[in-house]
């Protein structure tokens, strides 16, 4: 029972919007059509559509639940330098709000050199040019040893949404996005498998920068692209995360600690993540993917 309840739960986003588009479809084209047996069919279709959706919702809350639970495992940072972590999950989990997409112990980083400081959010500004960010272009490294399954390099660098107005803007444009699909919402990413079927993912990243195509093997540590503002992104940022699968519609999130950075103020170098709104510091060398 629980193992069934499990793939329900891996499954709950495609059985919601297949719900959806019954009933879309039921109240835009069927309604149309005049004829017994449509009528029929509709209604049973409709009906279908009705608890396939409530069960969609139903194991959307209990789910998580079931989940099993996994220590953290020790990576790599994807980044090197002084960064500052937003939608954290060393301060909630899910750390994005949601689970979907394998999100569920993501991290987002953005550069914050002492040198330069970042464009602060609000004012008249509601988008900026990402070359206006310190971590635009900034390299972005490997989080595993593995095989490249997934490199997508194409989707553009937009400008950022800098103020509530232009947020408000980045929420429609994410339900648009969500219907191409997750690569959509992600923009230019990298997936690797590890050899035993981990899966590290970075995300949003500068347009025709990634480095590294599918089948490829990889080294933990190597510049596998550079840091971008592509996707459904607020403004230039490396988001980071650890799955059980490389389908992202279908995998769980995995709990992760980046190797060897230093944390706010604390002494350095530990083995964590930074809490939201704490600063990273990195030490740019080699370190191996470990349990």
């Amino acid at each position: 029972m629980t193992a069934a309840l499990l793939a329900l739960y891996r499954v709950r986003g495609l059985l919601y919007y297949a719900a959806c588009l019954v009933l879309v479809a039921n109240a835009v084209i069927l309604r149309t059509l005049d004829h017994d047996l449509v009528d029929t069919a509709r209604g049973a279709a409709v009906n279908a559509a009705l608890i396939v959706g409530a069960v969609a919702v139903i194991i959307t809350f209990a789910g998580p639940r079931l989940l099993p639970a996994h220590a953290p495992r020790t990576v790599p940072a994807p980044v090197h330098g002084r960064w500052l972590a937003l939608n954290s999950p060393a301060t909630k989990v899910p750390s994005h709000g949601v689970r979907a997409y394998g999100q569920a112990y993501a991290i987002d980083l953005v550069h914050a050199p002492h040198d330069r400081p970042r464009p602060s959010f609000g004012g008249r500004r509601p988008m900026r040019h990402p070359q206006e960010y310190p971590a635009f272009g900034r390299p972005v490294h490997a989080m595993a040893d593995g095989v490249v399954v997934r490199a997508a390099r194409r989707h553009r660098d937009h400008r950022s949404r800098s103020n509530l107005l232009a947020v408000g803007y980045l929420m429609i444009e994410g339900m648009i996005r969500e219907i191409g699909g997750p690569s959509f919402l992600l923009g230019n990413h990298v997936t690797i498998r590890t050899d035993d079927g981990v899966f590290a993912t970075v995300a949003h990243l500068q347009r025709h920068s990634v480095t590294v195509r599918v089948g490829e093997a990889v080294t933990a540590g190597t510049v596998i692209g550079r840091c971008g503002n592509s996707g459904n992104s607020s403004e230039p940022h490396v988001h980071a995360q650890l799955m059980d699968r490389a389908s992202l519609r279908t995998a769980h999130g995995l709990p992760m600690a980046f190797a060897g950075v230093t944390l706010g103020e604390g002494p350095g170098p530990v083995d964590g993540l930074p809490g939201n709104r704490e600063h990273m510091d990195t030490e740019p060398q080699h370190l191996a993917l470990r349990e």
